[in-house]
């Protein structure tokens, strides 16, 4: 064999062994995290940095709302604290919404890595707290300083030592300080993971530098995504996808425009800026239309930088996909998981017959509360004060060939919390967990079903339910190919009354929350649904 062939087998070895270094990263963050959604749902992301802040590797846990946005989130630091300045030992922290994750429940943790005294790359990760202070996780703010306490970029370990003072001021602005306190160390802990992992790598590998494994690993995956991108048609396609909004409706409108192996999503043209917190600060909305793209165009391709680069995006400033600061951003999921499916629109149309109907779209984030604060002290009765999560999942979309899966979270990849953790966090019971039938839009590929919840508190008290991201409740997911749209989604009393969207809504109490999820759109014609999956769908009473 060839020195070459050898040098080329020896690259792909170090690059394989750098994307198990930030799945280590990636897994030590999992299993020491605090807050459910961390631990439980995986609402997380790691990724390794050169020394430019360019994002060489990602771990295969996370979603693409964290990965994506923190592919450029490392470099902003730099503004701050040059490369110069950074020693061993230090780590950065931020939870800025326009220069991280788009939120301020999102922190990004950055820690610089050392091989001696010499600067050689940088970790990077990020998680979802379970409180912020402020409101709370609800949409009704009106500005990001009504939404929580906003860390800029900030040092909070200087040479191994830990900055107390600033973690007294993060803990002393939650309610869940505790919670808060373990998250934070934890994404220290896995960074730290990271970098060890690291340095041994290059030890065994003998590398001074990761330069040139990095400049190898982002030209190769910047070439593979140009080349996807010649396969395909040239031309201009848009798509408009209306959702529920919160004040008043909202339409979001994208124009896909290949040309000269150049991609653009242009969304001039979108509803303006929310008054409430469901705008998608433009690192968000980025983050889903570059995965969207990826998705179809050369989903083989890894995730980088490199890949990355190859997609613009276009934007009106003071529109839903491009707030200005201080927008209220807390829920800008609600916005920005739907565009992975605002892009498939015009991909669609591109390549037809070749892209899955709509999903559910964003996840409905359950966020549970004693009612302390929203009614008199006397109608709760030594209530336990309590604040936990669960996650909706809806349906996704009928796919070419195949049905769409069932509560999925699509597009952002997250699991469930069991409810077993839940009811041991609060007093809270889940009556009911179950798939809805008939809840998949027809096609000759069925949408995915949705699931229902009835939630119940064992206490003879009221709860609270905040749902700031509830949304295809007026705008069910669409079909694709004369496929039928998914069942809207439900949120009701169980006495009957049915709950708008997106704001925080008491449940009195002795009675009970009735949650139905949105189900995914079909994909074809239902007339040429094959006998056999019919008969199937009978028997497994989904329809």
């Amino acid at each position: 064999m060839s020195k070459q062939a050898l040098e080329a087998i020896r690259t792909q070895v170090m690059w394989n062994r750098l994307i198990a270094v930030v799945e280590e990263q990636a897994q030590s963050l999992l299993r020491t995290a605090f807050g459910t959604i961390t631990r439980e749902a995986g609402d997380l992301s790691a990724g390794v940095y050169d020394t430019d802040g360019h994002m060489i590797a990602q771990a295969m846990t996370g979603t693409p709302g964290h990965v994506n946005t923190m592919a450029t989130a490392v470099r902003h630091f730099f503004k701050h604290y040059p490369q110069s300045v950074m020693k061993p030992g230090d780590v950065y922290i931020t939870n800025d919404p326009w220069e991280g994750t788009g939120h301020l429940f999102d922190y990004v943790m950055m820690t610089p890595v050392f091989l001696g005294k010499k600067l050689v790359a940088f970790f990077a990760s990020t998680c979802h707290l379970i409180d912020v202070g402020g409101i709370g996780f609800s949409a009704k703010g009106n500005s990001s300083f009504e939404e929580g306490m906003y860390v800029p970029h900030m040092m909070l370990r200087k040479q191994g030592v830990l900055n107390d003072d600033l973690m007294k001021v993060i803990l002393g602005n939650t309610r869940n300080p505790v919670e808060v306190k373990g998250d934070l160390l934890s994404l220290v802990s896995a960074n730290d993971t990271g970098a060890r992992r690291l340095i041994e790598m290059m030890t065994e590998f003998k590398l001074p530098s990761l330069d040139k494994l990095a400049k190898h690993i982002l030209t190769q995956s910047e070439k593979g995504m140009r080349e996807a991108i010649k396969t395909l048609p040239e031309g201009e396609w848009s798509y408009a996808m209306p959702l529920d909004g919160y004040e008043k409706p909202v339409v979001i409108k994208a124009k896909l425009k290949i040309r000269g192996g150049k991609v653009t999503v242009d969304y001039r043209g979108t509803s303006p800026v929310s008054i409430f917190g469901i705008n998608s600060p433009r690192t968000y909305t980025e983050a889903y239309t570059v995965f969207a793209l990826k998705a179809v165009v050369a989903p083989h391709v890894p995730n980088n930088i490199g890949s990355l680069s190859c997609f613009d995006i276009e934007t009106d400033p003071h529109t839903i996909v491009d707030p200005i600061r201080p927008s209220p951003v807390t829920s800008r999921h609600v916005t920005g998981q739907m565009l992975a499916d605002v892009v498939f629109g015009c991909l669609c149309q591109a390549l037809p017959g070749k892209v899955q109907a709509e999903s559910a779209g964003s996840i409905w984030m359950l966020m549970f509360n004693s009612a302390h604060g929203r009614v008199a002290a006397d109608e709760l009765k030594h209530a336990q004060e309590f604040a936990t999560l669960a996650i909706g999942l809806g349906g996704l979309g009928g796919r070419p060939g195949k049905d769409g899966l069932s509560c999925v979270a699509f597009p952002s990849g997250i699991g469930g919390i069991p409810i077993e953790i839940i009811e041991g966090q609060c007093p809270l019971w889940f009556e009911e967990k179950q798939f809805l039938p008939g809840s998949g839009g027809e096609g000759e590929f069925r949408g995915g079903l949705s699931q229902r919840f009835v939630v119940k508190n064992r206490e003879a008290n009221p709860f609270t339910i905040s749902a700031a991201t509830f949304d295809r409740i007026r705008n069910p997911a669409s079909g694709r190919n004369g496929g039928k749209p998914g069942r809207p989604g439900v949120a009701k009393l169980g006495s009957g009354k049915h709950l708008p969207d997106k704001g925080i809504h008491l449940v009195p109490a002795g009675d009970s929350l009735i949650i139905e999820l949105p189900g995914g759109g079909g994909f074809g014609d239902p007339s040429k649904r094959s006998a056999a999956f019919r008969e199937a769908d009978k028997k497994a009473g989904v329809v």
